[in-house]
């Protein structure tokens, strides 16, 4: 599965490798990699490749499962996705209170002490979908763990993970895409090793000009 996933995801672009001209992040970081796998919702088989990937690992890992919950924005549509395909009930909590009405963080139903499994797309240091275990959990929830549909396996979102209790299982990950995309041309074999070491340290600039200072 890994490797269909990851097939997948460069053939759309949904994650796209440019060490050469790196994108800068938020946070201000140089990043040879994109990932928008909103992307995967546009393409009717990539689509169906990932949903029922997300199904098949939900179904596997977490059979005692009651209730999907999407993060917000981008698990919303692959949660609700894969709870049709699992015939689950699913919601999604949203990234800060609504300032009306109800005043909802939590959107759709959720009974104290229900299984919960949450689905995100990809994970980098961790800290979103972190948060949205600690509001499910808060709502009396019980967080079976999280299934992603790519992870960059960074060491502080690995750790942050860990400290807080939670598992992620991913459809594909960034050393795989990386391999993928050398195998078939996307980028050559040499940039390999400048992507793991931007995964392995994201701060550390020095991978832009193939390790040298």
């Amino acid at each position: 599965m890994k490797e269909r996933i990851a097939k997948d995801l460069l053939a759309i672009k949904a994650v796209f490798f440019r060490p050469e001209e790196p994108f800068t992040w938020a946070s201000g970081i140089k990043s040879p990699v994109y990932c928008d796998n909103r992307l995967t919702l546009s393409n009717v088989q990539v689509r169906a490749d990932v949903e029922n990937g997300l199904a098949q690992v939900v179904k596997e890992k977490y059979p005692q499962v009651e209730v999907l919950m999407g993060t917000s924005t981008a698990g919303i549509a692959h949660a609700a996705i894969t709870a049709h395909l699992l015939n689950l009930p699913m919601g999604y909590v949203r990234s800060g209170a609504k300032d009306h009405g109800r005043k909802n963080q939590i959107e759709g139903k959720l009974l104290p002490g229900q299984k919960v499994v949450v689905i995100e797309d990809l994970i980098s240091t961790g800290g979103s979908v972190l948060e949205v275990v600690d509001i499910l959990r808060e709502a009396g929830a019980e967080v079976l763990g999280v299934v992603s549909i790519f992870t960059y396996g960074m060491k502080k979102g690995l750790e942050r993970l860990a400290a807080a209790n939670v598992e992620n299982t991913s459809l594909t990950d960034f050393d795989t895409i990386a391999r993928i995309a050398a195998r078939e041309g996307y980028i050559q074999e040499s940039d390999v090793a400048r992507l793991i070491a931007f995964r392995n340290c994201p701060s550390d600039e020095s991978w832009i000009n193939g390790g040298a200072k």
